[in-house]
């Protein structure tokens, strides 16, 4: 008897797959690409990680290419804030396409939920961790004891958040505001 449900299971499971698959077309994919929410948020985390990796560059003008990238990439912290930049740019383009409906109140309070992680928690736990590093180095070089440093998790500063906020809100209105013409 087991079986049966788990054969009836799997086939169910093969027919959402198949029909799925089916959604994921041109017409689909062309339909994600035109809608100024999806695009707001990609290109505000683009603009701002690319902003982030030029300022970094213009830092430390020695940094190889491949250290631009893994920022572009990868690395968090730093001006602007992505995380702040994407949350807003959702909440404004949600406000701008839909109102101010239920979905834009869950997107504001996930953006407010989103910013105040990347201020508060993540710039914590990235002191902390600096902290505990420059505690193991300096225990490490005292007593020989042999110390691996963890992590640093960078957080963003205020003027950071702030940023990123502004830009992923004037990406979001320049989305939603722009008028694409029929073909």
């Amino acid at each position: 008897m087991a079986d049966i449900g788990a054969r009836l299971d799997n086939e169910g499971l093969e027919r959402e797959t198949a029909n799925a698959m089916r959604t994921i077309n041109p017409a689909s994919l062309r339909i994600l690409l035109g809608n100024p929410i999806f695009l707001s948020a990609l290109c505000s985390l683009f603009i701002a990680q690319f902003i982030k990796a030029a300022i970094s560059l213009l830092k430390a003008r020695k940094e190889p290419l491949h250290e631009a990238m893994l920022i572009f990439f990868w690395r968090t912290g730093g001006m602007p804030s992505s995380h702040s930049a994407v949350a807003v740019s959702i909440s404004t383009a949600v406000a701008l396409t839909e109102g101010y409906s239920n979905l834009f109140i869950v997107s504001l309070f996930l953006s407010l939920i989103v910013i105040r992680d990347a201020l508060g928690v993540r710039r914590s736990a990235g002191l902390q961790s600096k902290a505990l590093n420059q505690l193991g180095s300096d225990l490490s070089a005292k007593f020989g004891i042999r110390y691996e440093s963890v992590k640093e998790v960078h957080g963003h500063t205020w003027p950071e958040v702030f940023i990123g906020a502004i830009l992923g809100f004037f990406i979001a209105f320049a989305f939603c505001n722009l008028r694409f013409s029929k073909q």
